[in-house]
């Protein structure tokens, strides 16, 4: 089975080669079937948003396609920045920008409770989708540290492992991470979905 994955990083990409090709699932980019789809995230949950990515992609490619929406809720910010996560603080950002102003807005905040989401969902052109979702809990750390991951990973901390998420190995994190949850239950759903259509 050949899936699309509607999202041009490249880090995304790896992850979701290394958990599906056990199962014989080939990933492939939007460039590597000639689309180049940009979809607006109107969704209100991280399930819209993947939703509205893959359907998007599997339309224009006519294959299945794959997408992730993923974000960081603070529990201090009411759950901010959510489904935001990627505009934290508007388009002049990048990684390190976004998360310095998360910091900043948490200056003086005890609680520091935290969890990264993520949700698959993978549109097929017949209509059927499968979805998963995947949680990690943690807390906010105070300064960024570790050279690995992307995004929030620097200051996203793991009490039980005494790091943050860029200081793990890719397969610790893997393991772990709500990434790395949702795309293990996706493949096992994946998996049961290619059964089923046998």
């Amino acid at each position: 089975m050949k899936l699309v994955l509607a999202s041009k990083n490249q880090k995304k990409l790896r992850e979701l080669r290394e958990i599906l090709s056990e199962q014989g699932v080939e990933v492939v980019t939007e460039a590597d079937v000639g689309v180049d789809v940009d979809v607006e995230e109107t969704g209100s949950t991280f399930e819209e948003n993947a939703f509205l990515k893959a359907h998007a992609v599997m339309e224009a490619s006519g294959l299945p396609a794959v997408a992730d929406d993923s974000g960081l809720c603070v529990d201090a910010l009411n759950g901010a920045p959510g489904i935001y996560s990627a505009r934290y603080g508007g388009p002049g950002l990048d990684d390190a920008g976004r998360y310095r102003l998360l910091l900043e807005n948490m200056r003086g905040q005890l609680d520091r409770r935290c969890r990264f989401v993520s949700a698959i969902c993978c549109c097929f052109p017949n209509g059927d989708k499968v979805e998963a979702r995947g949680e990690c809990p943690g807390t906010l750390a105070y300064a960024p540290k570790g050279e690995d991951g992307f995004g929030y990973d620097p200051i996203f901390f793991l009490p039980a492992q005494k790091k943050t998420f860029a200081q793990l190995t890719p397969e610790e994190k893997n393991a772990i991470s709500h990434r790395g949850r949702a795309l293990a239950a996706f493949a096992e759903r994946l998996k049961a979905y290619q059964d089923h259509r046998k």
